[in-house]
Protein backbone atom coordinates (compact mmCIF):
# COMPACT_ATOMS: atom_id res chain seq x y z
CA UNK A 1 0.00 0.00 0.00
CA UNK A 2 1.12 3.53 -0.72
CA UNK A 3 1.78 5.48 2.44
CA UNK A 4 -0.51 8.49 2.83
CA UNK A 5 1.07 11.91 2.51
CA UNK A 6 1.03 13.73 5.88
CA UNK A 7 -1.61 16.45 6.00
CA UNK A 8 0.95 19.03 7.11
CA UNK A 9 3.33 18.47 4.19
CA UNK A 10 1.64 20.73 1.60
CA UNK A 11 1.11 23.66 4.03
CA UNK A 12 4.72 23.46 5.23
CA UNK A 13 6.05 23.27 1.65
CA UNK A 14 3.96 26.23 0.45
CA UNK A 15 4.83 28.44 3.40
CA UNK A 16 8.48 27.39 3.22
CA UNK A 17 8.64 28.49 -0.43
CA UNK A 18 7.06 31.86 0.32
CA UNK A 19 9.22 32.37 3.42
CA UNK A 20 12.34 31.65 1.36
CA UNK A 21 11.20 34.11 -1.30
CA UNK A 22 10.45 36.81 1.27
CA UNK A 23 13.88 36.31 2.83
CA UNK A 24 15.59 36.48 -0.56
CA UNK A 25 13.88 39.82 -1.13
CA UNK A 26 15.09 41.14 2.24
CA UNK A 27 18.68 39.84 1.84
CA UNK A 28 18.89 41.43 -1.60
CA UNK A 29 19.38 44.85 0.03
CA UNK A 30 22.58 44.36 2.10
CA UNK A 31 24.24 42.30 -0.65
CA UNK A 32 23.65 44.60 -3.61
CA UNK A 33 24.08 47.83 -1.59
CA UNK A 34 27.91 48.03 -1.91
CA UNK A 35 27.68 47.94 -5.72
CA UNK A 36 24.82 50.47 -5.88
CA UNK A 37 26.28 52.86 -3.30
CA UNK A 38 29.69 52.67 -4.99
CA UNK A 39 28.25 53.89 -8.29
CA UNK A 40 25.90 56.49 -6.83
CA UNK A 41 28.31 57.78 -4.18
CA UNK A 42 26.20 56.85 -1.17
CA UNK A 43 28.04 56.47 2.15
CA UNK A 44 28.83 53.00 3.47
CA UNK A 45 26.55 53.57 6.46
CA UNK A 46 23.55 54.02 4.13
CA UNK A 47 22.97 50.26 4.32
CA UNK A 48 21.83 50.70 7.91
CA UNK A 49 19.16 53.21 6.91
CA UNK A 50 18.03 51.08 3.95
CA UNK A 51 17.62 48.07 6.24
CA UNK A 52 15.73 50.19 8.77
CA UNK A 53 13.32 51.28 6.01
CA UNK A 54 12.84 47.62 5.11
CA UNK A 55 11.92 46.81 8.71
CA UNK A 56 9.58 49.81 8.82
CA UNK A 57 7.70 48.30 5.88
CA UNK A 58 7.31 45.07 7.83
CA UNK A 59 6.00 47.00 10.81
CA UNK A 60 3.56 48.92 8.60
CA UNK A 61 1.87 45.77 7.31
CA UNK A 62 1.56 44.50 10.89
CA UNK A 63 0.00 47.76 12.05
CA UNK A 64 -2.10 48.99 9.13
CA UNK A 65 -2.78 45.64 7.51
CA UNK A 66 -3.33 43.21 10.38
CA UNK A 67 -7.11 43.29 9.87
CA UNK A 68 -6.58 42.75 6.14
CA UNK A 69 -4.44 39.70 6.89
CA UNK A 70 -7.37 38.15 8.75
CA UNK A 71 -9.96 39.15 6.15
CA UNK A 72 -8.10 38.19 2.97
CA UNK A 73 -5.75 35.54 4.32
CA UNK A 74 -2.15 35.72 5.41
CA UNK A 75 -0.71 33.75 2.51
CA UNK A 76 -2.52 35.87 -0.07
CA UNK A 77 -1.29 39.10 1.55
CA UNK A 78 2.23 37.64 1.61
CA UNK A 79 2.03 36.85 -2.10
CA UNK A 80 0.71 40.31 -2.98
CA UNK A 81 3.40 42.01 -0.91
CA UNK A 82 6.08 39.95 -2.66
CA UNK A 83 4.79 41.07 -6.06
CA UNK A 84 4.82 44.70 -4.89
CA UNK A 85 8.35 44.26 -3.60
CA UNK A 86 9.51 42.90 -6.95
CA UNK A 87 7.97 45.86 -8.76
CA UNK A 88 9.58 48.35 -6.35
CA UNK A 89 13.07 47.18 -7.34
CA UNK A 90 12.78 49.46 -10.38
CA UNK A 91 13.18 52.45 -8.03
CA UNK A 92 16.83 51.48 -7.52
CA UNK A 93 17.51 52.46 -11.11
CA UNK A 94 17.47 56.10 -9.99
CA UNK A 95 20.34 57.57 -7.98
CA UNK A 96 18.01 59.05 -5.34
CA UNK A 97 18.55 57.68 -1.84
CA UNK A 98 14.97 58.73 -1.08
CA UNK A 99 13.59 56.46 -3.79
CA UNK A 100 15.84 53.64 -2.56
CA UNK A 101 14.43 54.07 0.95
CA UNK A 102 10.90 53.92 -0.49
CA UNK A 103 11.77 50.73 -2.39
CA UNK A 104 13.17 49.14 0.77
CA UNK A 105 9.99 50.08 2.64
CA UNK A 106 7.82 48.33 0.03
CA UNK A 107 10.12 45.28 0.01
CA UNK A 108 9.69 45.01 3.79
CA UNK A 109 5.93 44.49 3.54
CA UNK A 110 6.39 40.76 2.92
CA UNK A 111 8.47 40.41 6.09
CA UNK A 112 5.57 41.73 8.12
CA UNK A 113 3.11 39.27 6.60
CA UNK A 114 5.33 36.18 6.77
CA UNK A 115 5.16 35.27 10.46
CA UNK A 116 1.43 35.85 11.11
CA UNK A 117 0.56 33.96 7.92
CA UNK A 118 2.85 31.05 8.67
CA UNK A 119 2.00 30.80 12.38
CA UNK A 120 -1.76 30.71 11.85
CA UNK A 121 -1.60 28.05 9.13
CA UNK A 122 1.07 25.84 10.72
CA UNK A 123 -0.56 25.88 14.15
CA UNK A 124 -3.68 24.40 12.52
CA UNK A 125 -1.77 21.70 10.62
CA UNK A 126 1.18 20.84 12.92
CA UNK A 127 1.07 17.69 15.08
CA UNK A 128 1.94 18.74 18.68
CA UNK A 129 4.93 16.40 18.88
CA UNK A 130 6.44 17.93 15.73
CA UNK A 131 5.50 21.59 16.29
CA UNK A 132 8.98 22.98 16.99
CA UNK A 133 10.48 21.05 14.08
CA UNK A 134 7.77 22.12 11.61
CA UNK A 135 7.98 25.78 12.63
CA UNK A 136 11.77 25.57 12.37
CA UNK A 137 11.55 24.04 8.89
CA UNK A 138 9.36 26.97 7.88
CA UNK A 139 11.82 29.43 9.42
CA UNK A 140 14.73 27.67 7.69
CA UNK A 141 13.43 29.39 4.58
CA UNK A 142 14.78 32.69 5.98
CA UNK A 143 18.47 31.75 5.85
CA UNK A 144 17.93 29.65 2.71
CA UNK A 145 16.79 32.81 0.97
CA UNK A 146 20.01 34.36 2.23
CA UNK A 147 22.09 31.49 0.86
CA UNK A 148 20.55 31.93 -2.59
CA UNK A 149 21.01 35.70 -2.41
CA UNK A 150 24.59 35.49 -1.15
CA UNK A 151 25.66 33.09 -3.89
CA UNK A 152 23.60 34.33 -6.84
CA UNK A 153 23.49 38.12 -6.56
CA UNK A 154 27.27 38.80 -6.48
CA UNK A 155 27.78 36.46 -9.44
CA UNK A 156 25.15 38.26 -11.52
CA UNK A 157 26.47 41.67 -10.43
CA UNK A 158 30.03 40.79 -11.43
CA UNK A 159 28.98 39.14 -14.70
CA UNK A 160 26.33 41.55 -15.96
CA UNK A 161 26.09 44.49 -13.55
CA UNK A 162 23.75 45.27 -10.70
CA UNK A 163 20.97 46.53 -12.98
CA UNK A 164 20.63 43.14 -14.62
CA UNK A 165 20.71 41.63 -11.13
CA UNK A 166 17.66 43.73 -10.25
CA UNK A 167 15.57 42.15 -13.01
CA UNK A 168 16.87 38.65 -12.31
CA UNK A 169 15.96 38.98 -8.64
CA UNK A 170 12.51 40.34 -9.50
CA UNK A 171 11.87 37.26 -11.64
CA UNK A 172 12.97 34.94 -8.81
CA UNK A 173 10.38 36.61 -6.58
CA UNK A 174 7.45 36.66 -9.02
CA UNK A 175 7.76 33.01 -10.08
CA UNK A 176 7.25 31.24 -6.69
CA UNK A 177 4.59 33.78 -5.71
CA UNK A 178 2.52 32.78 -8.72
CA UNK A 179 3.25 29.05 -8.41
CA UNK A 180 1.74 28.98 -4.90
CA UNK A 181 -1.21 31.24 -5.77
CA UNK A 182 -3.85 28.50 -5.99
CA UNK A 183 -2.59 26.67 -2.90
CA UNK A 184 -3.17 29.71 -0.69
CA UNK A 185 -6.88 29.64 -1.58
CA UNK A 186 -7.12 26.24 0.10
CA UNK A 187 -4.95 27.02 3.13
CA UNK A 188 -6.00 30.54 4.08
CA UNK A 189 -8.68 30.84 6.71
CA UNK A 190 -9.99 34.23 5.62
CA UNK A 191 -13.05 36.12 6.81
CA UNK A 192 -14.22 37.23 3.38
CA UNK A 193 -17.63 38.33 4.64
CA UNK A 194 -16.02 41.20 6.54
CA UNK A 195 -14.89 42.85 3.30
CA UNK A 196 -11.57 44.45 2.57
CA UNK A 197 -10.58 47.39 4.73
CA UNK A 198 -7.19 49.01 4.47
CA UNK A 199 -6.06 52.53 5.20
CA UNK A 200 -3.04 54.55 6.03
CA UNK A 201 -1.88 54.51 9.67
CA UNK A 202 -4.05 56.70 11.87
CA UNK A 203 -6.05 56.43 15.08
CA UNK A 204 -7.57 53.15 13.92
CA UNK A 205 -4.11 51.83 13.11
CA UNK A 206 -2.95 52.77 16.59
CA UNK A 207 -5.82 50.70 17.93
CA UNK A 208 -4.81 47.90 15.58
CA UNK A 209 -1.27 48.15 16.92
CA UNK A 210 -2.52 47.96 20.51
CA UNK A 211 -4.43 44.72 19.91
CA UNK A 212 -1.45 42.47 18.99
CA UNK A 213 0.79 44.08 21.62
CA UNK A 214 -1.90 43.76 24.28
CA UNK A 215 -2.39 40.11 23.35
CA UNK A 216 1.17 39.43 24.49
CA UNK A 217 0.19 40.32 28.06
CA UNK A 218 -2.30 37.44 28.34
CA UNK A 219 0.31 35.53 30.32
CA UNK A 220 3.80 36.29 31.55
CA UNK A 221 5.45 33.49 29.59
CA UNK A 222 3.99 34.77 26.31
CA UNK A 223 5.32 38.28 26.95
CA UNK A 224 8.74 36.99 28.01
CA UNK A 225 9.21 34.73 25.00
CA UNK A 226 8.28 37.68 22.77
CA UNK A 227 10.90 39.87 24.46
CA UNK A 228 13.38 37.03 23.97
CA UNK A 229 12.76 37.22 20.21
CA UNK A 230 13.48 40.95 20.16
CA UNK A 231 16.75 40.44 22.06
CA UNK A 232 17.88 37.68 19.72
CA UNK A 233 17.05 40.00 16.81
CA UNK A 234 19.74 42.48 17.92
CA UNK A 235 22.68 40.27 16.94
CA UNK A 236 20.81 38.73 14.02
CA UNK A 237 20.07 42.12 12.45
CA UNK A 238 23.74 43.10 12.78
CA UNK A 239 24.89 39.90 11.07
CA UNK A 240 22.29 40.15 8.31
CA UNK A 241 22.77 43.85 7.65
CA UNK A 242 26.47 44.53 8.11
CA UNK A 243 28.37 41.32 7.36
CA UNK A 244 28.97 42.07 3.67
CA UNK A 245 29.73 45.76 4.24
CA UNK A 246 32.08 44.95 7.14
CA UNK A 247 33.96 42.31 5.16
CA UNK A 248 34.35 44.63 2.17
CA UNK A 249 35.21 47.82 4.07
CA UNK A 250 37.28 46.51 6.98
CA UNK A 251 38.63 43.11 5.93
CA UNK A 252 39.14 44.11 2.28
CA UNK A 253 37.13 41.22 0.83
CA UNK A 254 35.83 41.36 -2.73
CA UNK A 255 32.06 41.50 -3.13
CA UNK A 256 32.06 37.93 -4.42
CA UNK A 257 34.06 36.60 -1.46
CA UNK A 258 31.99 38.58 1.03
CA UNK A 259 28.80 37.27 -0.58
CA UNK A 260 30.10 33.70 -0.28
CA UNK A 261 30.81 34.20 3.45
CA UNK A 262 27.31 35.65 3.85
CA UNK A 263 25.93 32.55 2.11
CA UNK A 264 27.87 30.28 4.47
CA UNK A 265 26.38 32.15 7.43
CA UNK A 266 22.90 31.72 5.96
CA UNK A 267 23.56 28.03 5.27
CA UNK A 268 24.41 27.65 8.94
CA UNK A 269 21.03 29.23 9.63
CA UNK A 270 19.22 26.65 7.47
CA UNK A 271 20.86 23.72 9.25
CA UNK A 272 20.78 25.40 12.64
CA UNK A 273 17.07 26.19 12.58
CA UNK A 274 16.13 22.62 11.74
CA UNK A 275 18.61 21.28 14.32
CA UNK A 276 17.37 23.60 17.08
CA UNK A 277 13.76 22.71 16.29
CA UNK A 278 14.56 19.00 16.47
CA UNK A 279 16.53 19.52 19.69
CA UNK A 280 13.73 21.49 21.35
CA UNK A 281 11.26 18.68 20.57
CA UNK A 282 13.75 16.06 21.74
CA UNK A 283 14.52 17.86 25.01
CA UNK A 284 10.89 19.00 25.45
CA UNK A 285 12.37 22.37 26.35
CA UNK A 286 12.50 25.52 24.26
CA UNK A 287 14.23 27.24 27.20
CA UNK A 288 17.29 24.97 27.21
CA UNK A 289 17.63 25.19 23.44
CA UNK A 290 17.36 28.98 23.30
CA UNK A 291 19.81 29.34 26.20
CA UNK A 292 22.51 27.57 24.21
CA UNK A 293 21.70 29.62 21.11
CA UNK A 294 21.93 32.90 23.05
CA UNK A 295 25.39 32.19 24.48
CA UNK A 296 26.87 31.11 21.15
CA UNK A 297 25.20 34.02 19.36
CA UNK A 298 26.73 36.54 21.76
CA UNK A 299 30.22 35.05 21.45
CA UNK A 300 30.23 34.91 17.65
CA UNK A 301 28.95 38.49 17.36
CA UNK A 302 31.72 39.80 19.59
CA UNK A 303 34.32 37.79 17.65
CA UNK A 304 33.14 39.23 14.32
CA UNK A 305 33.73 42.72 15.67
CA UNK A 306 37.33 42.01 16.68
CA UNK A 307 38.25 40.08 13.50
CA UNK A 308 40.92 41.64 11.29
CA UNK A 309 42.72 41.20 7.98
CA UNK A 310 45.27 39.01 9.83
CA UNK A 311 42.66 36.31 10.39
CA UNK A 312 42.81 33.47 7.84
CA UNK A 313 39.82 33.02 5.56
CA UNK A 314 38.85 29.70 7.11
CA UNK A 315 38.42 31.39 10.52
CA UNK A 316 36.00 33.94 9.09
CA UNK A 317 34.08 31.23 7.23
CA UNK A 318 33.86 29.03 10.35
CA UNK A 319 32.78 32.00 12.47
CA UNK A 320 30.07 32.86 9.95
CA UNK A 321 28.79 29.27 9.90
CA UNK A 322 28.62 29.01 13.70
CA UNK A 323 26.88 32.39 13.85
CA UNK A 324 24.34 31.10 11.35
CA UNK A 325 23.70 28.10 13.59
CA UNK A 326 23.02 30.36 16.58
CA UNK A 327 22.44 34.07 15.88
CA UNK A 328 20.27 33.20 12.87
CA UNK A 329 18.61 29.98 14.11
CA UNK A 330 16.49 30.84 17.16
CA UNK A 331 13.42 31.96 15.19
CA UNK A 332 11.56 28.69 14.64
CA UNK A 333 11.67 27.62 18.29
CA UNK A 334 10.73 31.10 19.51
CA UNK A 335 7.81 31.46 17.07
CA UNK A 336 6.54 27.97 17.94
CA UNK A 337 6.60 28.93 21.63
CA UNK A 338 4.63 32.10 20.94
CA UNK A 339 2.01 30.07 19.06
CA UNK A 340 1.91 27.35 21.75
CA UNK A 341 1.43 29.81 24.59
CA UNK A 342 -1.25 31.76 22.70
CA UNK A 343 -5.01 31.12 22.80
CA UNK A 344 -5.95 29.33 19.57
CA UNK A 345 -8.18 32.16 18.35
CA UNK A 346 -5.47 34.81 18.92
CA UNK A 347 -2.48 33.21 17.19
CA UNK A 348 -2.40 35.79 14.34
CA UNK A 349 -2.52 38.61 16.93
CA UNK A 350 0.22 37.20 19.19
CA UNK A 351 2.39 36.33 16.18
CA UNK A 352 1.92 39.87 14.91
CA UNK A 353 2.66 41.32 18.36
CA UNK A 354 5.90 39.36 18.64
CA UNK A 355 6.81 40.37 15.09
CA UNK A 356 6.15 44.03 15.90
CA UNK A 357 8.70 43.92 18.73
CA UNK A 358 11.24 42.29 16.42
CA UNK A 359 10.49 44.77 13.62
CA UNK A 360 11.12 47.69 15.97
CA UNK A 361 14.48 46.18 16.90
CA UNK A 362 15.26 45.64 13.21
CA UNK A 363 14.61 49.34 12.62
CA UNK A 364 16.42 50.78 15.64
CA UNK A 365 19.50 48.55 15.69
CA UNK A 366 20.74 48.98 12.07
CA UNK A 367 20.13 52.73 12.26
CA UNK A 368 21.95 53.05 15.59
CA UNK A 369 24.74 50.74 14.43
CA UNK A 370 25.25 52.73 11.22
CA UNK A 371 25.20 56.08 13.04
CA UNK A 372 27.67 54.85 15.65
CA UNK A 373 30.09 53.44 13.08
CA UNK A 374 29.81 56.59 10.94
CA UNK A 375 30.67 58.71 14.00
CA UNK A 376 33.35 56.53 15.62
CA UNK A 377 34.53 54.14 12.91
CA UNK A 378 34.50 51.35 15.53
CA UNK A 379 32.81 48.20 14.30
CA UNK A 380 34.26 46.26 17.25
CA UNK A 381 32.38 48.30 19.85
CA UNK A 382 29.15 48.12 17.85
CA UNK A 383 29.26 44.33 17.39
CA UNK A 384 30.38 43.92 21.01
CA UNK A 385 27.39 45.85 22.32
CA UNK A 386 25.06 43.74 20.18
CA UNK A 387 26.56 40.55 21.59
CA UNK A 388 26.19 41.72 25.18
CA UNK A 389 22.54 42.68 24.60
CA UNK A 390 21.82 39.19 23.27
CA UNK A 391 22.90 37.73 26.62
CA UNK A 392 19.86 39.42 28.19
CA UNK A 393 17.91 36.54 26.63
CA UNK A 394 19.03 34.51 29.66
CA UNK A 395 17.18 36.93 31.95
CA UNK A 396 13.83 36.85 30.13
CA UNK A 397 13.57 33.19 29.06
CA UNK A 398 10.48 31.55 30.65
CA UNK A 399 11.54 28.89 33.13
CA UNK A 400 8.19 27.59 34.28
CA UNK A 401 7.34 23.90 34.02
CA UNK A 402 4.73 24.58 31.36
CA UNK A 403 7.50 25.69 28.98
CA UNK A 404 8.67 22.13 28.79
CA UNK A 405 5.25 20.71 27.96
CA UNK A 406 4.49 19.25 24.55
Amino acid sequence: MTKAVPGWLVPVAAIFILQTTSSFLARFIPIIAPAVSGEFGWSGSSIGYLSAANSLGGLAILVAGSALIKQVGGMRILQLSLLLGAASMALFLQSSIGLALAACFVMGLSNGAANPAGSEVLQRYSPPDKRNLIFSIKQAGVPLGGVIAGLAIPVVVLAAGWRVALFACALLIVLPSMLTWRISTQLDKANTRAGWHFGMPGLQSLHTLRVPLQSLTLNRGLLNISIVGSLFAISQSCWFTFTVVFLVDKLEFSLGKAGAVFAVMQLGGVLGRIALGWLADRLHSATATLTMAAVVSAVTTVLLGISSTAWPLWCIVMLAFVAGCSAASWNGVQIAEVARRSPADLIPETAAGSSILISVVNMVVPTSFAAFVAFSGRYDYAFGAAGVCTLLVLVFLPRDKQAAAL
